[in-house]
Parts: structure tokens; sequence; C-alpha cells
């Protein structure tokens, strides 16, 4: 009978999820070089090769095509087993800024219930000073948040980029203060545009507080104002106004995580959203073997 290696498989499943042997070693806190043994030997143990080379990618046999579920499958039951030794599990909570959004979150989410099935994940979504006043006070494990100038810590996940926006039929009046949407007084992506709006030069007026940045989008997409977005985040029926009424560049910022867990579960859970990220915001030149048939993996 033969005898599978949970790390062999894991590393195997793993590869084919992210897409790269690097970020297959980093998120299972190894080498590249450690990933290709396992695999060379689940290789052998099955007697099929699951991977073919070329110089520049890798690409699934068919033997690693169809390996690849019943693959997922051996680890799910692997974990099941293991989660039910003990009664114990690890609560987990998770800031995200509204503003940050979460188109990532059901990859993020995903990724952390294949990681640790015994995780109890609290999703909070608020205002980033608020999240961060929380994770300062120790009630929240981790934020996801846009970087502020007052503070360096953090991994970064990647860039974001910003805009103006409005409906297409949106009207501004020559002369008018330009009518503005905010979730709150407090919002740092809404001070760095009124403060670019104020060196320009250009008048504005507050016309909605909402409660939330999904109640701000709200406002936008019906034409009642424009307000500033991530270009990730921008409302359905929108379009990007800057250029057209004149108003000011909006500088980019970083996406950071903050956690001062420093277990090793702990830094496998961190590992895990910083990957699930990165692979959304990685520059399109690392997508290729997304856009190439036949499940082609990067090297």
């Amino acid at each position: 009978m033969t005898t599978l290696d949970v790390d062999a498989v894991k590393a195997f499943v793993t590869i084919a999820d992210l897409k790269s042997f690097t970020r297959a070693a980093d998120v299972l806190g190894t080498t590249q070089g450690a990933i290709s043994v396992k695999l060379k030997r689940l290789e052998g143990r099955i007697g099929q090769k699951l991977v073919e080379r070329t110089p520049r990618l890798v690409r699934l046999s068919a033997q690693g095509a169809a390996f690849l579920e019943p693959a997922r499958a051996f680890l799910a039951a692997h974990d099941r087993a293991v989660a039910g030794l003990s009664s114990a599990r690890r609560r987990f909570s998770l800031g995200i800024a509204t503003h940050v959004g979460a188109p990532e979150l059901p990859t993020v989410l995903a990724r952390l219930g294949a990681h640790d099935p015994a995780l109890t994940i609290e999703v909070r979504l608020d205002d980033a000073r608020d999240l961060i006043d929380a994770f300062d006070r120790g009630t929240i494990d981790a934020v996801i948040v846009f970087r502020e100038d007052d503070r360096r810590d953090g991994d970064v996940l990647g860039p974001d980029h910003f805009g103006w926006f409005a409906t297409p039929g949106f009207v501004h009046r020559a002369g008018e203060p330009f009518r503005l949407a905010a979730s709150s007084p407090s919002c740092g992506i809404l001070n760095t545009a009124t403060h670019a709006l104020d060196a320009a030069g250009l008048p504005w007026t507050e016309t909605f507080l909402g409660c939330g940045a999904f109640a701000v989008a709200e406002a936008v997409s019906a034409g009642l104002a424009i307000s500033v977005f991530s270009r990730r985040m921008a409302p359905p029926g929108t379009i990007e106004v800057g250029e057209k009424f004149g108003l000011p560049a909006l500088a980019p910022s970083e996406i950071v995580l903050l956690s001062a867990l420093s277990d090793a579960r702990s830094r496998g859970i961190l590992k895990t959203i910083v990957s699930a990220f990165r692979d959304h915001h990685r520059p399109p030149a690392d997508r290729t073997a997304s856009n190439v048939p036949a499940k082609v993996l990067q090297m």
C-alpha cells in the first residue's frame, strides 16, 4: 500500500494554489529547494510525474491535474483528524478598514480556513482609526489599513492608488464648491483629498456625511456628490473625474498588516494573509502563468 507524506502533499497543493514555488515556500516557512525535494519525494512515492518543468515555467502533468483534487481531500481529512484530537479552537480577530475594502477577503478567508481548520476567524470592517485604536489596546489581533505617516511598522501587502469618482452625469458648476461625500470627519483619505484641494485653491463642501464607506458609495452612485476611492473599490457605475474637473492628483499609499503576534502558530496565520493579498497585488508580469492554458504554473 502506498503511504502519502502529508508535508509532501501539502507542498504540491500549495504550489498549485499559489502558482509559484517561491510563494509556496514562503507560506510553508521553508525554502524553494526544500519544496522541490518534497515534490520529488511525492512523485517517487506514487510513481507518477506530477509536474513537467521548462526553463521558465512548470506545468502540471495530466497525472498531476488528476491528483490535485484527491490531494486536497487527503489534506482536509488529515486536518479534520488532527483538529478532532483537541476541542480547543484558536480565535483570531482581523480588522479591515472599510476604505481598504475587501476584494481579497474571500481569498484570505479561504486560505486561513485551509491553513488551520481549528481557527475561528472574526472579521471586523470599520473605520481605520477605530481599528488602530482597538489594535493598540490589544482587543484585536491584526488589522489591515492604509499606511499612516505617524507609524512605519507592519507588513506591506501591496500598493494602492486613488482617484476622484462620480457618476457620468454628475454636474459641477464652475466657481461652486465641489460637493464631497465622506464617511467621517476623521477619514484619512478624505483629509488627504481636502488638503490637496486646499493646496490647489479649489473650494469644497461636505454635502453628505454618511455612516461608513458603503453609505458614501451609495451617495456617489446616486449622483449626490463626488468622493475619493481606491481604484480597486470604486462604486459600480461611477467613473474617474479628476481630469474632467481639474482636480489634483492624489498620492498613492500602501496597504499594511499590523500585528504584534509572534508565536509560531500566529506567524503561520499572518504569512497566509500576506500571501493572499500579495497574490492580488503582484505586478502584471508575475501573472503570466494565469493567462496560460492547461494549468501552466509559474516557476
